[in-house]
């Protein structure tokens, strides 16, 4: 165990012929391009980075002209999408409550030439999705994405088509105080890997904001595309080949199985949330320039990965309960010096 944590604590080892891709160049391009738009929030670009690498979705909630949707288009337009495209295929759908479940998937028209019904292709296909403000929709389109975003397919009366090997669904939803929003339901939420809040800047960066947003906007228009689609997918399987110590992995099942375990939680999380986990601590490792995962990755992305599928059962709950699981589990692992 030993040696296996060693090699995976130095990947300045590892030769070029080995892994001819810097993951740590590529990550770094792309937030320093995604920074010339988004200004202020590292942290959340990473965290969307992260989700994007994991083969996850990430769901947004703040309240509006924060940003959000403003970072969809930034990730997209920094991603080529191959010879013939300038960058890879970007969809926005605006949920409204008339919206219906075909807006979404499509639907089969008639052909006058071929004298055929026809199945024309709705925005769900493409390589990042932003549902924006998606908890305005009624909860039958909100499960219109629960396939494509499990399955990565969509079935379309006796027809599975599958979507591009790249599908990321960015969706961003107002606080469900807002009026005219309907709450996500379980299932929905749970195919979501992270929920984040985008919140708004400090004050000196909102100055800075006021002084440049000319610029900033020009800047929208110009980004370089310093990545291609598939060098995502190069990143999402060097993700997948990040070393995760066996006390990491238990501490991320003693985490989830303490939910379930806590009075103050309704419902605790599942065996699928444990995964969504190590999937996401694995890219999140990857994003910081690592080849093994850290305890502080554990509690840097705990809470955005758990909080949005657990149900509790008072408010008191909700701010204190996951915040003590996280906090006991992880000062365990600090103890243990897993790499001194």
């Amino acid at each position: 165990m030993t040696d296996v944590v060693t090699d995976a604590r130095i990947p300045e080892e590892t030769t070029p012929e080995e892994n001819s891709f810097d993951a740590t160049r590529a990550i770094g391009e792309l937030i320093a391009q995604m920074e010339q738009v988004i200004r202020g929030k590292r942290g959340q670009i990473e965290m969307v980075i992260t989700c994007l690498l994991a083969g996850g979705h990430i769901l947004m909630e703040d309240n509006p002209g924060t940003g959000k949707t403003v970072l969809a288009r930034t990730l997209a337009q920094c991603i080529s999408g191959g010879s013939n495209e300038r960058h890879v295929l970007f969809k926005r759908i605006q949920f409204t409550p008339d919206l219906l479940p075909m807006d979404l998937i499509g639907s089969h028209i008639f052909d006058d030439n071929t004298k055929e019904f026809v199945f024309k292709r709705g925005p769900l296909f493409c390589n990042i999705l932003l549902a924006d403000e998606i908890n305005r929709a009624s909860p039958k389109v909100q499960s219109a994405l629960l396939e494509a975003m499990a399955e990565h397919q969509i079935t379309a009366g006796d027809t599975t088509l599958l979507l591009e090997k790249m599908f990321f669904t960015i969706a961003t939803q107002n606080p469900i105080e807002m009026e005219g929003t309907y709450p996500l339901p379980a299932a929905q939420l749970d195919r979501f890997f992270m929920k984040i809040n985008f919140g708004y800047v400090d004050e000196e960066t909102e100055l800075n904001i006021y002084r440049e947003y000319l610029e900033i906007a020009g800047n929208l228009i110009n980004l370089k595309q310093v990545l291609a689609m598939q060098d995502i997918l190069e990143l999402q399987a060097q993700a997948g080949n990040v070393f995760v110590h066996e006390e990491i992995l238990r501490g991320v099942s003693n985490i989830v199985r303490g939910t379930r375990a806590h009075p103050d939680i309704s419902l605790g999380a599942s065996t699928r949330s444990g995964i969504a986990f190590l999937k996401c601590l694995r890219a999140y490792a990857l994003v910081k320039g690592r080849t093994f995962v850290i305890e502080d990755d554990v509690r840097d992305i705990a809470r955005a990965v758990l909080e949005h599928r657990l149900i509790y059962r008072n408010k008191e709950g909700r701010l204190k309960a996951l915040e003590s699981i996280i906090i006991n589990e992880t000062e365990r692992l600090a103890k243990l010096k897993l790499y001194s």
